[in-house]
């Protein structure tokens, strides 16, 4: 792999899994110009096909980060806010971005599970000795509705392993300075688990609540039966961040980054 990656961009680290490569890319180190252009006045790394952005841009840029992979191949999702997920070992072929879902597991090399975001949390998941691994597109109602909890135990059943295997990665997304959501939101969460009230705290305008949008994540990683040494990463706020990486609650009209991770 590039050890030279722009700025932002962040190559991870799985501890004792040599075999399992991730990666999220950030908006600098690409094609795209305008709205899509890179944080430092260079080109944009938009990988996002739906925004509006030249898709000779946005062609150039995936093949750029193709090139960047190696012999990893990504496969895009239209993905849908849910917690349907695609399994890519018995997906080959299905064409750029056509399947319907938000998150995709794969047990070979050769096949990048990818995700695209812009404030929404891409998490990366590994099984244990490079049996496999799974991207999972978190937004507040996929991680909702059970995304992670779902690709979790598709992975683990997938590889056969115990979800306490699995390593979680969770990559940049929306900070809890930034995150202002409604009560409807705080609600659905302690629908499922009164432990994430602790993950809102009031807002500076009445009926809003701020959402910690990577302490969600944790606990239903937890919940899902992985340990807490095992969930990396998190933290990076896009919205924070407006030169290294996309936010669609900052800009609007912007590009995705993704999260990407596969077998060597």
């Amino acid at each position: 792999m590039n050890t030279h990656w722009p700025a932002g961009w962040i190559e991870t680290a799985w501890p004792g899994n040599p075999r399992v490569r991730g990666l999220f890319s950030g908006r600098r180190g690409g094609r795209s110009e305008g709205a899509y252009a890179g944080g430092d006045g260079g080109g944009g790394m938009n990988l996002g096909a739906h925004v509006g952005d030249d898709p000779r841009c946005v062609a150039a840029n995936r093949e750029l980060l193709a090139g960047m992979l190696g012999s990893a191949r990504p496969v895009w999702l239209e993905q849908v806010h849910g917690c349907d997920l695609l399994d890519l070992d018995v997906a080959d072929g299905t064409p750029a971005g056509s399947a319907r879902a938000d998150a995709s597991l794969v047990t070979r090399p050769g096949v990048a599970a990818s995700v695209l975001v812009a404030d929404c949390l891409p998490v990366l998941l590994a099984a244990p000795e490079g049996r496999g691994v799974a991207a999972a597109h978190a937004g507040w109602r996929g991680l909702c509705a059970g995304v992670l909890e779902r690709s979790a135990a598709r992975l683990a059943e997938r590889c056969r392993c115990d979800c306490e295997q699995l390593q979680a990665w969770l990559g940049p997304a929306i900070g809890p300075a930034h995150f202002e959501v409604g009560a409807e939101v705080r609600e659905a969460f302690a629908a499922h688990s009164s432990a994430a009230l602790r993950a809102f705290v009031p807002g500076a305008r009445p009926g809003k609540w701020m959402a910690d949008l990577f302490a969600l994540a944790r606990m239903r990683l937890l919940g899902a039966g992985l340990a807490p040494e095992s969930i990396l990463g998190g933290g990076i706020c896009t919205v924070s961040e407006p030169s290294l990486y996309y936010s669609f609650r900052r800009d609007r009209i912007t590009g995705r980054q993704a999260g990407l991770v596969w077998l060597v």
